[in-house]
């Protein structure tokens, strides 16, 4: 399994795995122009775009994506609803109940942050698992056989904090962070309570510009579990 990230951050979000022979967008808060792009124009082998909750950027494309593409989208009901989607190229994902997109199995779960039905997944390809979180404040379930992970590590409590000291950064935004994304310490906390043994490559997703620090986190994630790890 490959994986492309085409744009990651509060800015817009956008990735695109492969098999070889199929792949599948996750996310689309781009102009759909750069995801074409990306995609050496090419969107014969995309089987569809997964959609983990309905907020600007991670959905700015979409729009655009239905008015020059066929792809659909396979979201939650709540996001869906949010995006007013045509019932011709949506596709409702539910929780705990896995859906196959072309060669992919997808399993749906719960996450947690400020949208309507925000949704994780993890993502099988014959014998490959990739475990897809953004947005979240927290996660319930524990994972195994876990062969790629693309991960939200949105922030850190210290540069948070400094950030709210120095007047950067109000508090009332600092609650908002703390209650809808997932933290370096939280990735860290995630990463010891889960089975690492299959993990091949860890991606570091939608790191803050003035919370995060991605070379920080990359080296203390790498340090920490001993595998790749992208930013």
């Amino acid at each position: 399994m490959e994986i492309k990230t085409i744009a990651s951050g509060s800015k817009g979000n956008a990735y695109v795995i492969s098999s070889g022979r199929s792949k599948l967008l996750l996310e689309c808060g781009i102009n759909f122009d750069i995801v074409r792009k990306a995609l050496n124009f090419d969107l014969s082998a995309v089987e569809g775009c997964l959609i983990s909750h309905e907020h600007g950027d991670h959905v700015a494309g979409v729009k655009k994506m239905l008015r020059t593409s066929s792809i659909k989208i396979y979201a939650s009901e709540g996001t869906l609803s949010a995006l007013n989607v045509p019932d011709s190229r949506e596709f409702i994902l539910k929780e705990k109940n896995a859906q196959n997109i072309g060669e992919w199995i997808i399993l749906p779960f719960r996450t947690e942050h400020d949208a309507k039905e925000p949704l994780g997944f993890m993502i099988q390809h014959n014998n490959e698992r990739l475990l897809f979180i953004t947005d979240s404040y927290f996660v319930r379930y524990k994972f195994k056989n876990i062969n790629y992970l693309m991960i939200e590590c949105n922030y850190s409590a210290d540069i948070l904090e400094e950030n709210v000291i120095n007047k950067v950064i109000h508090p009332v935004q600092k609650k908002r962070v703390l209650q809808s994304h997932f933290s370096l310490e939280n990735v860290k906390e995630f990463l010891k309570a889960n089975d690492l043994s299959q993990l091949r490559e860890i991606h570091l997703l939608h790191i803050s510009d003035s919370n995060g620090d991605p070379e920080r986190f990359k080296k203390e994630i790498q340090a920490l579990t001993g595998k790749p790890v992208y930013v």
